[in-house]
């Protein structure tokens, strides 16, 4: 709605305040995408500690803040290729692609997608999302002239491909744990629940209403979603089960380091058109928008992420985040626009191939959302574009 009003000042002002006014609300849609991709991202390198029940939803979720905020600072000196991937040059003409008019349609349009995405709790690339704005403003800028060869090399290519390989090491790593794990005889232990469980009981009458209940104790082996199965043993004179918590919670920090690391410099691309913010301070913005998203709206996502695609325990999410922060890394280092989405949900359920506890329904309502991400994204800054611009 605020967005709403300002665009329709907009289109009464001329001249200076024009311009001044563009840049604000550039500025705020900028920091409104920013929130989001917090929101939808944030938890990702942190779902597998979550959902393993190694850690706590609040214990998980500060972490997950603090090595994403890590990596966004980082990324001013790691990740500069990826700033201009994402300004638009390359892909429309730098006449276009320097106007507040073309960024300020992208971060809105990205920035909408992933709110969308985010309220009904699927996990979806802002990537994605930022692509398909380009695509979308840059259509309605200049028609059939959009450079689709840049698109599909340095674009589509890396999405389409990121999910494809993030599931099958995903698959072959913890293929290779599980085989080390019992070579080297480290097993899993038995899980013993005991608790109170309430039961029904109805006298041998015709009259019903003299039901009523007794509540015993009870000791059963229950299931590892249930119980945490834990692993017993030692590695190289360590307790097996202390070294792969260990492991564990470093690799969702790797996730989450490299996750800002690869989505902030994408972000701030859209900011650097304004000349009285440096690169250092749109960083900072994006940063901080970031974690008040990731803080504030991002549990349902986390619930999707942590106990729908598949379950896990610990072992399994160490297997999983080894594989998304390599891939990250790697991608952010040589300026590939991978979505951290992609690669970390391709990662989890390809675990869970391997280990059979993988919920292809919900993995297919999640590819859904994948598949809608980019033309709702390209529908919708093809629309603010033209308004704005008109």
């Amino acid at each position: 709605m605020i967005f709403l009003v300002l665009l329709f000042y907009l289109t009464q002002r001329t001249g200076r305040h024009r311009e001044m006014l563009f840049i604000v609300i550039l500025f705020l849609a900028t920091l409104f995408l920013a929130y989001a991709n917090g929101a939808n991202d944030n938890f990702k390198g942190v779902a597998t500690l979550f959902g393993s029940q190694t850690i706590s939803y609040k214990t998980a979720i500060w972490w997950a803040t603090i090595t994403t905020f890590t990596g966004s600072l980082c990324s001013i000196l790691l990740a500069n290729e990826l700033i201009r991937s994402f300004s638009g040059k390359g892909l429309v003409a730098d006449a276009i692609a320097n106007t507040n008019e073309f960024h300020t349609a992208v971060a809105l349009a990205a920035g909408l997608t992933v709110i969308l995405a985010t309220i009904t709790g699927f996990p979806i690339s802002t990537t994605h999302g930022l692509t398909g704005a380009l695509v979308g403003a840059g259509l309605m800028a200049i028609g059939t002239q959009v450079n689709f060869n840049a698109l599909g090399k340095s674009f589509l290519l890396p999405l389409l491909l990121s999910p494809i390989v993030s599931i099958v090491l995903g698959a072959i790593v913890y293929g290779l744990l599980h085989y080390l794990r019992l070579s080297v005889k480290i097993a899993k232990t038995d899980c013993i629940c005991i608790g109170e469980v309430q039961d029904a009981i109805v006298p041998n009458t015709s009259n019903l209403s003299l039901e009523y209940s007794i509540t015993t104790t009870k000791i059963a082996i229950d299931t590892p979603n249930n119980c945490q199965q834990k692993y017993q043993g030692k590695f190289f004179g360590i307790q097996t089960q202390k070294l792969i918590d260990i492991c564990h919670f470093i690799s969702a920090g790797i996730v989450s380091f490299a996750r800002g690391l690869n989505d902030t410099p994408k972000i701030v691309a859209l900011l650097i058109i304004i000349p009285t913010i440096s690169i250092k301070s749109a960083m900072l913005t994006v940063a901080l928008g970031m974690i008040a998203g990731g803080l504030f709206n991002a549990k349902k996502v986390a619930m999707t992420m942590s106990k729908k695609i598949t379950s896990l325990d610990r072992g399994q999410g160490l297997s999983a985040n080894l594989i998304t922060g390599l891939l990250v890394i790697c991608a952010s280092r040589f300026g590939l626009p991978v979505s951290t989405t992609h690669v970390s949900v391709g990662s989890i359920f390809g675990v869970g191939l391997v280990s059979k506890t993988a919920n292809i329904s919900v993995f297919s309502q999640v590819l859904a959302s994948w598949l809608l991400t980019l033309p709702i994204a390209a529908s919708l800054s093809a629309i603010i574009y033209w308004i704005i611009s008109h």
